[in-house]
């Protein structure tokens, strides 16, 4: 079962449920944090890394020698990222999305591809959890590439858990396109509610199921309450606000290792969504 993580806004405790849901249950367990522009899941569970690897994507390459500067290149290229000007053509990496196109229709073979390292994926583990995350470079604009190389690590046994990046942008629906469950974590205010609608317009567009978890459920008004009963969404968990878990949370610590019985929540959280989908 895959189940990501997402969440309208930044800041409503996305990560923390992720990486406490992780370390709940019991099985095999795999985390995989697609947040590749700013991963912080490790800095919580602390894994032991034990491989790394390189992700790139192809760029064109071009051999002016054989090129023609007839201009199809550019022609195709819906991204600006290749473009011949009388005696040269010009390429744009960063804007490269790495299709192939350009390549595929030059009449003289003048194109190659060349990989261009955007990112690393990490693997590690942590409490008998499997942790995968990617980490984007920085001044890289496309996060999708990466989110991709990372969700090919997803093991099809036991549980899979996706942090998700905040928003709703290409970045969140590569994250969680696949899953079979998406809880979206939102906070009881007029901005935790703005976000969390358009979170779910997205999920509808995706075609998959989804609840919510309300963190610092005793502040703000009963506007998300007021919402998931007219949209017929769950509220699988309420998180307090206590000043406790802000410290632990703070120092980097566990919120299941400052509150254990959190662990049976969060197992609740999985054994509601498995009889929601029918598993």
């Amino acid at each position: 079962m895959i189940v990501g993580i997402a969440s309208g806004k930044g800041g409503t405790g996305k990560t923390t449920v992720a990486t406490n849901l992780a370390l709940s249950l019991n099985g095999k367990v795999q985390l995989l944090d697609c947040d590749v522009e700013e991963p912080n899941a490790h800095l919580f569970l602390k894994p032991k890394f034990h491989g790394s690897e390189s992700v790139g994507i192809p760029i064109p390459q071009v051999d002016e020698k054989l090129c023609t500067f007839c201009g199809k290149c550019g022609e195709i290229c819906q991204y600006g990222a290749i473009l011949a000007v009388k005696k040269k053509v010009l390429v744009f990496p960063e804007l490269c999305h790495g299709c192939g196109g350009c390549s595929l229709v030059c009449p003289e073979a003048a194109i190659s591809e060349v990989m261009r390292e955007i990112g690393t994926v990490e693997k590690g583990v942590v409490r008998g959890v499997d942790f995968v995350h990617g980490r984007l470079h920085v001044g890289e604009p496309m996060a999708p590439p990466l989110i991709r190389a990372v969700k090919e690590k997803t093991n099809n046994q036991g549980t899979v858990i996706i942090d998700a990046p905040p928003g709703t942008s290409c970045p969140v629906i590569e994250s969680i396109k696949g899953s079979g469950y998406v809880i979206l974590v939102t906070e009881p205010t007029p901005f935790g509610l703005y976000d969390l609608t358009l979170a779910v317009d997205m999920v509808k567009a995706l075609s998959i199921p989804s609840g919510v978890i309300i963190n610092k459920a005793d502040i703000g008004d009963r506007g998300v309450d007021q919402f998931c009963q007219r949209e017929n969404l769950p509220v699988l968990l309420r998180i307090p606000l206590e000043r406790r878990i802000a410290e632990a949370y703070s120092r980097g610590e566990m919120m299941v290792d400052i509150y254990p019985e959190y662990k049976e929540k969060f197992r609740s959280v999985i054994s509601e969504v498995k009889r929601l989908i029918g598993e």
